[in-house]
């Protein structure tokens, strides 16, 4: 049974200039479900992620996958920058190190990946996290918890 996805949309994005969908970045929010809502929602705060997915696998869509979510600040992958431009952002409610992700959460963000991965042409190569790609600024995820994201990604998309 599919996790239940709310559209909660918010003001913190960019949709002058479509978005490439080249892969995506993972983050985890270090607040809870409803406290990351809050300030993803808040004009004032100007940060954004595409998908935001809470403990029990429930996602909040934030920002459509065509439109730039504020997500990656400065940061570099593969070569370029402004990851904001060509990674869609999706966040994991919660901090990767003070507690590991839920499966629901790994579940629902491989159910949130699937349809994107066909129709984007996505790779395992253009998958990361924030500490990838901001490894001065950012410590998300847990790089244990980011293993074990990568391993379930590759177990259902990588043949």
């Amino acid at each position: 049974m599919p996790f239940p996805e709310h559209s909660i949309p918010t003001p913190n994005h960019d949709a002058t200039r479509e978005h490439e969908r080249l892969g995506v970045c993972f983050h985890h929010s270090a607040e809870t479900f409803a406290d990351s809502l809050a300030i993803l929602t808040d004009p004032a705060r100007k940060v954004s992620y595409h998908c935001l997915i809470d403990l029990d696998g429930a996602r909040a869509t934030l920002v459509a996958d065509a439109h730039i979510a504020w997500h990656a600040g400065v940061s570099s992958f593969h070569g370029r920058e402004r990851c904001n431009d060509f990674l869609l952002g999706c966040s994991f409610a919660g901090n990767t190190w003070h507690a590991p992700l839920t499966d629901a959460q790994i579940a629902s963000a491989l159910e949130w990946v699937a349809p994107r991965w066909t129709r984007y042409g996505w790779t395992l190569a253009w998958m990361t996290d924030h500490r990838q790609i901001a490894p001065q600024r950012k410590d998300d995820l847990n790089p244990v918890e980011w293993e074990r994201l990568r391993a379930a990604l590759a177990a259902r998309f990588v043949p």
